[in-house]
């Protein structure tokens, strides 16, 4: 029989719906259970994306032992992390209060009342590598509660403490100013760290780290610091060519178990394929190089092939494993590969992959380029031309013999912050490179979005199957704002503008503190917590709060809105020490500082998107990375429109506001014009792309 997951529409508590476990989703039926049969509560949180969890759950969520015992002593709890950040981000403060670290799947014990006591990640279902069987876990935990009620109840007093003081991390008012000093500090910490053999910061596992590496860009633009452009490029160029990278289907797995690139895990999350999509073209944007820009095509067809649901939204994630093995749906042998493209071609293939018969991974092969293209077509009689060609006729063949494999999971719930960074790479890209198929993309998202995750006005978090649900947190703000401004720049839509500006206001009313100058990650219309979260740190994505700042300091410029500018300020102040030494936890907070202490270019274009010649003053603007700017378009003067209108949301009705930037603005002569402002005062108009180019300075 399924338990009460069954009636949840998270993928990861639906596959937990049919455990032998009596399973609750978070809410207040499990915390009043608890309390009236006076058990603790088993809170185990996870996603669907995650190897570990399904492990877990194979060893000890599906035995009927385990189960029994977790029924008779708990109330269990599945919450999945992506729909529930602010229960992740709580009890995760916890278990690393508790043990020094943390990690998926978290298993945290409660008192009745939500508050923790004991917690850790995973545990095996037998005492193995100096691990505890969960087993004996539950047995402890249980009769501690049982027997040690008051060591319990003082055990959670200190830890409860001990998080209250950890919360909000390293933010706190700073004394001294916000100056370029903070960035070179930053850019130095980098690269202290860097690992300039293979690329990327520590030695492993590595992460992709997007946002450090976006900082770095804007450093090198700022400063002209050549080394900070280097640790870019050796990384970006190290991860197109390794196993990290899916180099038949593109788009980029979690990261790499190894120093090298090579092994990852193969969980694919939409966020980390949006982010590295929008650092690529920034590359591709500063240095001209064509392999940036086609692993931005690449990384981007995959999303449109296999994460976009037929209603816009984008999905969440692909897992790791098929048929139970990790891996398994990535992974090839030497002969599958000349079985699908003949000896010839299958041979060339080979070892450009670098394939063979002892594999690299477990007897089998992770593809990456393992030679030069150049050297290896030279060896082959051909010229570059002819070996792209083969390239790409394999890659297609072996992409269509891969889909006939029994492919991962896929984790098909849209959440609207990781839907607004897609958005934004897709309307980037779109401008940058010319790709109506990435306009489109990027309206049907927008268009989405707006009609089915609001509900009287409120942003919601999550939707499946034609239901939205849970208010929006700080993140889902944010970034629907970020992705609403991009989608503005590529088709001057009056609805994604205003939309904006009123999720900008919403931000305020709803996330922030007063009293401490920051941001909350929760609403003021939340559920009681036990804490109110308050996470500064950029982790995987951005933080909601280094998003925030970022919103609000180009909303402020667009909208002449002093009031945003200085709750902008003022908050990113309080992330100072941490821009300043932990670089890799502050990226977004970097560019966002970058942003602050730059004059921004205030571009003004005026015509209809439509037309080639208004696309070609948008296209100068895009043609290289200029990331302190902002830009609004108007398709009749005065104020923002044109095609690409939102359908069926609730927020960006009729224009509520003037825009500064648009005011007075006209085209010349009925010709497409374009304004170059800085401070609200403006050059001369112009119809001519290069004069454009000149005067944006580039």
């Amino acid at each position: 029989m399924p338990n009460r997951l069954i009636n949840e529409t998270s993928p990861y508590l639906l596959q937990h719906a049919h455990n032998p476990v009596d399973w609750h989703p978070w809410g207040d039926e499990a915390l009043r259970r608890a309390e009236s049969e006076d058990k603790p509560i088993l809170l185990s949180v996870g996603y669907s994306a995650c190897h570990w969890c399904h492990v877990m759950e194979r060893e000890s969520f599906e035995d009927p032992g385990i189960a029994a015992l977790m029924n008779e002593r708990f109330v269990s709890v599945k919450v999945d992390r992506e729909e529930r950040p602010d229960i992740d981000s709580i009890y995760m403060a916890a278990v690393q209060a508790m043990s020094g670290h943390g990690g998926w799947p978290m298993t945290v014990f409660l008192t009745p009342d939500g508050k923790p006591f004991f917690g850790g990640t995973y545990f095996p279902p037998e005492d193995r590598g100096g691990m505890p069987s969960f087993p004996r876990v539950l047995a402890a935990i249980a009769d501690a509660y049982a027997n040690s009620r008051g060591d319990v109840m003082d055990t959670t007093e200190r830890l409860l403490e001990r998080m209250r003081q950890m919360s909000g991390g390293m933010a706190q008012a700073a004394a001294e100013p916000l100056t370029a000093d903070v960035m070179r500090q930053a850019a130095h910490a980098a690269a202290s760290d860097f690992d300039d053999r293979h690329g990327g910061i520590g030695m492993q596992p590595k992460f992709p780290q997007p946002m450090t590496y976006e900082f770095l860009l804007r450093h090198y633009l700022r400063s002209g610091d050549a080394d900070a452009l280097a640790m870019v490029e050796l990384t970006l160029e190290r991860m197109a060519l390794g196993g990290i990278y899916d180099q038949i289907g593109g788009g980029f797995h979690r990261y790499s178990t190894d120093a090298f690139w090579l092994v990852p895990h193969f969980e694919k999350m939409l966020y980390d394929n949006a982010l590295l999509a929008r650092l690529y073209l920034h590359a591709y944007q500063t240095t001209g190089k064509p392999l940036y820009r086609r692993v931005v095509e690449e990384t981007l067809d995959y999303m449109l092939r296999e994460m976009t649901s037929p209603e816009g939204g984008f999905y969440s994630a692909q897992d790791a494993d098929s048929e139970g093995v990790e891996g398994k749906f990535f992974i090839w042998l030497p002969h599958e590969i000349l079985a699908e493209l003949g000896d010839g071609d299958g041979d060339v293939i080979n070892r450009y992959y670098g394939v063979t018969a002892h594999g690299n991974f477990e007897g089998r092969n992770i593809l990456r380029v393992a030679m030069d293209a150049a050297g290896l077509a030279r060896e082959e009689g051909l010229d570059g031309a002819e070996f792209g060609a083969l390239l790409g006729r394999a890659k297609a063949k072996l992409l269509a013999a891969r889909s006939r494999r029994v492919a991962p999971g896929l984790d098909d719930k849209v959440l609207t912050s990781w839907n607004g960074l897609a958005l934004a790479a897709f309307a980037e890209a779109a401008v940058a490179l010319g790709r109506p198929d990435y306009a489109a993309a990027a309206e049907r998202s927008a268009a989405f979005l707006t009609a089915n995750m609001f509900r009287d006005g409120r942003l919601l978090r999550t939707y499946k199957d034609g239901k939205a649900k849970l208010n929006g947190y700080l993140e889902d703000y944010a970034f629907l704002i970020d992705g609403l401004l991009a989608l503005h720049e590529l088709n001057f839509s009056r609805a994604a503008l205003d939309t904006a500006l009123d999720l900008g206001e919403a931000m305020i009313r709803l996330f922030w503190d007063d009293a401490a100058e920051q941001f909350y990650d929760t609403g003021a219309d939340h559920e009681k917590l036990i804490l109110r979260p308050k996470d500064i740190t950029d982790n995987a994505i951005p933080c909601g709060s280094s998003m925030a700042v970022s919103a609000l300091l180009r909303l402020a410029v667009i909208s002449g809105d002093v009031d945003m500018a200085r709750r902008a300020i003022t908050a990113l102040r309080s992330a100072r020490a941490l821009m300043a030494r932990f670089p890799a936890a502050a990226g977004n907070w970097l560019g966002a500082l970058d942003f602050y202490l730059s004059t921004p270019k205030e571009v003004a274009i005026v015509g209809d998107p439509r037309d080639a010649a208004t696309r070609e003053l948008v296209g100068e603007v895009f043609r290289r990375y200029l990331p302190n700017r902002v830009m609004v378009g108007s398709a009749a003067g005065g104020e923002p429109g044109g095609g690409g209108e939102l359908g069926g949301g609730e927020l960006g009705g009729e224009p509520r506001r003037g825009i500064p930037l648009l005011a007075g603005r006209t085209a010349i002569d009925s010709k497409p014009a374009a304004y170059v402002c800085e401070n609200y005062v403006c050059g001369l108009p112009t119809t001519d792309p290069g004069e454009l180019a000149r005067q944006l300075g580039v």
